[in-house]
């Protein structure tokens, strides 16, 4: 197999398993939408950590305790814990009411808020075009959200709010991520369910066996689109699969339709399309402003941002 074969099979091998993650992602989240409709957040919180917490033992064995645990930065894992176990649970709340397709839609402008949130917390420099590109998103956002019409304030605010919790969970992990993928999952899986459980003599109900194996089945699923997310990135750029990561919607609408019986809004599918349009120039914008830095190394002239 010649280096150009071997290189087309691998960005083939790196699509699909993209798309395997987020269609995981998509499942999981279904999933978290149908339990919370009889359980208490804070219970599917617990048990899905305890399923991923399961998974995760024989790898922070083989790793050891000290390796993965550790850290330099522990107060800054622990604002990432608190906000991924925030947006997870801001998530299942939303979607507790609203179609699982508009949940989604709305966290899909979670890139679009790191964009704008890296200029005060990281310092960075945003050219005219994203800022751009952010305010088309927002209005995408605005629209899905539909303040004007038949809008129900509390969930939609709170998946407004998980989107933003969301979005600073994504700093954080950048900041942290020369601690390795391992560190990272088993923060979050042992911190998300010590707050869950913490919920727990005030919200436990039995579940059934099936519901048990569902409530689990989260944990299971969620590590399994961590796992196919992180290899689809080894194997390809994160120009040729991150684009693909937007399949999600269209598996939560099939969802939304098959389980539910609810079809997405003209309004939904609009603000969908802006905020995945505005997600992609951001993100080949981005990669555009990489290459012309790399060129322009050592001239003293870079891109115009």
């Amino acid at each position: 197999m010649t280096a150009t074969t071997a290189s087309a099979v691998d960005t083939r091998s790196g699509i699909l398993m993209m798309l395997l993650g987020m269609s995981l992602f998509t499942v999981n989240d279904a999933l978290g939408k149908w339990l919370v409709a009889d359980y208490a957040v804070g219970m599917l919180l617990a048990i899905r950590s305890l399923f991923g917490a399961v998974l995760l033992a024989p790898m922070i064995a083989r790793a050891g305790l000290k390796a993965v645990f550790a850290v330099r930065r522990l107060p800054l894992h622990l604002v990432r814990v608190a906000c991924v176990t925030g947006e997870v649970a801001l998530f299942y709340w939303s979607v507790r009411s609203l179609p699982l397709a508009d949940v989604m839609t709305i966290y899909m402008a979670a890139p679009l808020i790191v964009t704008a949130l890296s200029v005060p917390l990281l310092g960075e420099r945003v050219g005219w075009r994203r800022w751009a590109a952010v305010l088309v998103g927002f209005a995408g956002v605005v629209l899905v959200l539909n303040p004007t019409g038949a809008f129900d304030p509390v969930p939609s605010l709170a998946a407004l709010a998980g989107a933003t919790i969301f979005s600073l969970g994504m700093i954080t992990t950048r900041l942290l991520r020369d601690d390795g993928n391992l560190t990272l999952v088993s923060f979050q899986t042992f911190g998300t369910g010590l707050v869950g459980a913490a919920t727990l003599p005030a919200v436990w109900t039995p579940p059934g066996l099936l519901d048990f194996v569902l409530l689990g089945a989260l944990g299971v699923v969620a590590l399994g689109g961590h796992a196919a997310m992180n290899r689809s990135l080894q194997l390809s750029p994160a120009a040729v699969v991150v684009p693909f990561q937007y399949v999600s919607i269209v598996w939560a609408v099939v969802l939304d339709l098959v389980v539910w019986s609810t079809a997405p809004s003209l309004r939904v599918a609009l603000g969908a399309t802006l905020i995945i349009a505005s997600g992609l120039f951001v993100f080949h914008r981005e990669q555009t402003l990489k290459r012309g830095r790399a060129a322009e190394a050592g001239t003293g002239l870079g891109p115009a941002e």
